[in-house]
């Protein structure tokens, strides 16, 4: 697992073109998710990786829900919709309860995922800074590279865009 201390440098933004990082974190019923696995799925085609702050607050409730109320079409493409934030398994459980949502949310507290793909970085808040998840999507190919990315998300409305302007077939 790849840890990023406050003190550290941020990962650049991947590029499109580039391989997505081989990760593995855990969904919210604790079960392992391998993202070469979900791209041999055979009803699979191409996997979205939505990185958002945390759970229950207003963006990232707005973001889970558009794309719950989106997901068959995104089925319908074969594109299979991660969620991942740093919240715990146990979190999840309980936003995707209490919001009813359909798509699979990882837990990566410690940024193995989001550090990688360049999610977790330097933010300025106040003349504050500090590292914290900054809202990206990446859209990765079935063979395994970035098709699409979306490094400065604004939440209502993105899973729309997304799906209306991603390479999903």
């Amino acid at each position: 697992v790849l840890l990023l201390s406050s003190q550290s440098p941020a990962a650049p933004l991947l590029k499109v073109g580039a391989m997505a990082p081989a990760v593995v974190a855990r969904d919210q019923a604790n079960k392992p998710w391998v993202l070469a696995d979900a791209l041999a799925d055979p009803h699979v085609k191409t996997v979205l990786l939505y990185f958002y702050p945390k759970d229950d607050t207003p963006g990232c409730t707005i973001e889970a829900q558009e794309f719950t109320a989106l997901a068959a079409e995104f089925a319908a493409r074969e594109c299979d919709i991660i969620g991942v934030s740093p919240d715990s398994p146990q979190k999840h459980c309980n936003f995707i309860s209490k919001y009813d949502l359909t798509v699979r949310l990882l837990a990566d507290p410690e940024h193995g995922v989001m550090a990688p793909y360049g999610a977790w970085r330097l933010k300025k808040n106040y003349g504050r800074e500090y590292m914290g998840v900054a809202r990206s999507t990446f859209l990765i190919a079935p063979d395994g590279t970035v098709a699409r990315t979306w490094p400065n998300v604004r939440a209502k409305g993105h899973a729309a865009k997304v799906l209306a302007l991603s390479l999903i077939h």
